[in-house]
């Protein structure tokens, strides 16, 4: 485990939290149902609820994406190493415990730069004895120093898989598109590039809607069509994979979505509607629910 991250001072951790704004991986938390998440983001994650009363599907088929496509990587093409950008607060299947899972020497990186992420990362460093886990806490924006700290657990001789899952979103083109060019550059050939992003492209009316609420509270909040995620393969030398970029619910369905929690019809009806969305199946989605893209490819 990373020693310069989990050896910070309790008393400036705490100072570091803000709780006067949200935090996107505070918001994600609330729609998972987590508990590691302040009164401004559930205030966020219920606005974006209230815009679109749908869109908790697209949270959760975005992590169910990146459940089957880290499980595709390490079961099918024996890619044994992970970097995780933008990991979010710990809960159920980890990338960690997919890979491990699969093959208990797999390493697995996770960078985020919420304190409250930081706070919790020790629950992201509980790998087996045969692999190994590490937390960095650096923002998407310092590429450089990302590939310098995680050097210290992957091996960048052999392939990585990079896993940019829900997070360029709130990153400008100006800004996003060298980023990725620079991370893969630094992967040798046979790395993997594992990627969501949100788009206006499928149900326009509501995301846009969502959109405003997060842009009102400060969030850079880009919708990229599909030729723009499909620009980011291109430019950092990618091939994508079948299916290509595809609604996330599309990209190789395998109808091992996790059962929702279960609550009497009674103990739901006194919760608020944030609260309600960690109980719902998703398997009911449609085409007219998703507002994300899925994709996976090889670097040449």
């Amino acid at each position: 485990m990373s020693g310069d991250a989990l050896s910070q001072d309790p008393a400036e951790l705490r100072r570091r939290i803000d709780t006067t704004k949200a935090h996107p991986a505070r918001v994600y938390d609330v729609f998972l149902g987590g508990k590691d998440n302040y009164p401004v983001d559930r205030a966020a994650a219920a606005a974006a609820l209230a815009a679109n009363p749908r869109g908790y599907l697209d949270v959760r088929h975005n992590r169910d994406f990146m459940r089957r496509a880290v499980t595709t990587l390490a079961k099918e093409d024996g890619i044994r190493q992970f970097l995780d950008i933008g990991t979010g607060l710990p809960t159920a299947e980890n990338v960690h415990q997919i890979a491990q899972r699969i093959s208990p020497d797999s390493r697995v990186v996770y960078v985020d730069n919420d304190p409250v992420v930081l706070a919790h990362a020790r629950a992201l460093l509980t790998s087996g004895p045969e692999g190994r886990t590490d937390y960095i806490d650096a923002d998407l924006k310092s590429p450089a120093h990302i590939l310098e700290q995680a050097a210290k657990t992957i091996d960048f001789d052999q392939p990585v898989a990079l896993c940019l899952v829900a997070i360029l979103h709130f990153v400008e083109d100006a800004q996003a598109y060298p980023i990725v060019r620079e991370l893969v550059a630094a992967l040798p050939s046979g790395s993997r590039l594992v990627l969501s992003h949100l788009t206006e492209d499928l149900n326009p009316e509501s995301i846009r809607a969502v959109q405003r609420t997060y842009t009102e509270r400060g969030f850079t909040f880009v919708l990229r069509s599909k030729a723009e995620v499909e620009r980011f393969f291109a430019e950092a030398g990618v091939e994508l994979a079948e299916p290509g970029v595809v609604p996330a619910h599309h990209w190789r369905p395998d109808d091992a979505a996790p059962a929702p929690e279960h609550a009497d019809a009674a103990d739901l009806e006194g919760l608020d509607a944030i609260d309600k969305v960690r109980y719902y199946d998703i398997s009911d989605v449609t085409d007219a629910d998703i507002n994300v893209y899925g994709a996976t490819g090889t670097k040449a």
